[in-house]
């Protein structure tokens, strides 16, 4: 029986021969290419297979110049989104030793150094953005930076990472219920956020699920436990917190977490395949044990049952993506219940393809092999 994780890749080479020069990705330097591009090179790492390579390389060298500049990236724009494809070129420069390749890294790591920051040294998440920290900006740039910093630096300044993380935590944490608020204005200003706490008004599930797949990428990177004992803690908790909320028959979450039975609220594909793979990958490092087992398969299960279809001719369909969310912006968007559950709904939306291809990659490896390499990546 074909794997779903095989049925994913071949779906995403036939549809997508070169993601830049799609249509509907105009050749942006996108965060959502590089969700879709960790789950190739997941298959390289699991396969050794030049064609997962060549992928990577041909996307991204639509964007990478020689002199190690980025097509279609603003340095200015201060946009922790714009760090995240950087994660791939690690490998690449690994693979080649083309200094185009470093010479982008540094670029990026540059960016990190010069963020704007809360008075406590936490990033923005935007230049846009004041005095904000979001949880999907931890996704974005906290396993890029423990990554750079253990490739060229020895390992050095890794607190800083543990640092984003926690400030991050802290501000969002509800303390009733477990779960993360969306985002944080220190300022407390915004006209968004609660005028005591700061917080948004919201539990939006995709921002939890960026949280713990930042979360569980950063662990597996620094590896040391001593480092990692403060994040392992919050993942724990926060996948506790979301055990409670996943709904209790199709085994998968909400689009606004804790409001499953409120009318209009909907299932969502991307938020439960983000928790799905930290919680694979989880168990797979070490950091959950075996009594988590049958909340993974069931999970994974359920998402397989609600939103995975294949097509006539043998296609894999992801449904019911949101397909962004954020907070306000020129579009004054307000945290609301309303605001959430009234953005678009789409079909293959690359942050919930990509999540969903990179946990079918653990529970369903390309081979035996890729099997034992999950348990190091």
């Amino acid at each position: 029986m074909t794997k779903l994780s095989e049925v994913a890749l071949n779906t995403l080479f036939e549809r997508y021969q070169l993601l830049p020069n799609e249509r509907v990705y105009h050749g942006k330097w996108s965060y959502d290419i590089g969700v879709v591009l960790q789950g190739v090179k997941e298959a390289y790492l699991q396969t050794n297979e030049k064609k997962y390579v060549n992928y990577l390389k041909e996307t991204l060298d639509f964007y990478i110049q020689e002199d190690g500049t980025i097509k279609n990236y603003d340095f200015d724009a201060m946009n922790i989104d714009h760090i995240n494809n950087g994660k791939l070129l690690f490998l690449l420069y690994q693979e080649t030793g083309e200094e185009k390749y470093r010479q982008a890294l540094d670029l990026l790591y540059l960016q990190l150094e010069k963020m704007p920051r809360t008075s406590e040294g936490g990033f923005w998440h935007k230049k846009i953005y004041p005095h904000q920290m979001w949880l999907d900006g931890l996704y974005m740039g906290a396993p890029f930076l423990a990554e750079y910093l253990l490739t060229f630096a020895d390992g050095q300044g890794l607190t800083e990472v543990i640092k984003q993380f926690r400030l991050c935590y802290q501000h969002t944490v509800d303390a009733q219920s477990g779960l993360l608020y969306h985002a944080w204005d220190e300022k407390k200003v915004q006209f968004w956020s609660d005028p005591q706490t700061g917080c948004s008004a919201n539990f939006w599930g995709r921002s939890m699920g960026w949280f713990m797949m930042a979360l569980i990428d950063t662990i597996a990177l620094i590896e040391s436990p001593a480092l990692t004992e403060e994040l392992q803690t919050m993942f724990h908790r926060c996948l506790q917190a979301l055990a409670k909320v996943r709904d209790k028959e199709k085994k998968v979450w909400y689009q606004v977490l804790d409001k499953g039975q409120q009318h209009g609220n909907y299932l969502e594909a991307s938020a439960s395949s983000m928790i799905c793979y930290a919680a694979a990958k989880a168990r797979n490092i070490g950091v959950l044990d075996e009594s988590w087992d049958l909340f993974i398969q069931e999970t994974y299960q359920g998402i397989i049952d609600e939103f995975v279809f294949i097509t006539a001719n043998g296609w894999l369909n992801l449904t019911r993506n949101c397909q962004v969310a954020g907070l306000g912006g020129a579009d004054k968007r307000d945290g609301s219940f309303v605001y959430y559950i009234s953005e678009p709904i789409i079909t293959n939306d690359f942050k919930g393809y990509g999540a969903f291809l990179q946990a079918s990659l653990l529970l369903e490896p390309l081979s035996m092999e890729g099997d034992k390499n999950g348990k190091t990546h």
